[in-house]
């Protein structure tokens, strides 16, 4: 079940908890879509979660499942977090912090299981239920 939840103090409180393994990436300008920024090529999109100011997005390519939480409106700084893992996984690889554009990209390989992966805006935080199984 896919449940936005409401508060900027517990969107920070949930990117900060969640944050066990950190991307490095920062992103320093913007990118012309989800796909270009988790590497273009193979990535497609295969599932969007709406967050009032960005929109996270889940990709996959054949081998890795990619997220990117994209800002709707740019120029300012707030902040975004992209988050994903395989289930039963102890952590969270997140991406989070107070940038212009997007937070992301963040990756893992899940042959043969299902990921839970998710997205922060100051509005709302998402989670996914496990998903993509397989």
């Amino acid at each position: 079940m896919r449940t936005p939840k409401k508060g900027i103090t517990l969107a920070f409180a949930v990117a900060a908890a969640l944050a066990g393994t950190v991307a490095t990436s920062s992103p320093a300008s913007a990118a012309s879509s989800p796909i270009a920024i988790c590497g273009g090529g193979s990535y497609h999109v295969i599932d969007q979660f709406d967050l009032e100011s960005a929109t996270a997005y889940l990709l996959y390519n054949g081998t890795y499942n990619c997220v990117v939480t994209m800002k709707k409106t740019t120029g300012t700084t707030t902040y975004v977090a992209a988050m994903i893992r395989i289930q039963g996984s102890a952590a969270y690889t997140t991406d989070g912090g107070r940038y212009q554009f997007y937070a992301g990209p963040v990756r893992v390989k899940a042959p043969g299981k299902c990921i839970e992966w998710g997205g922060v805006s100051p509005e709302v935080y998402f989670l996914s239920e496990p998903v993509h199984c397989g």
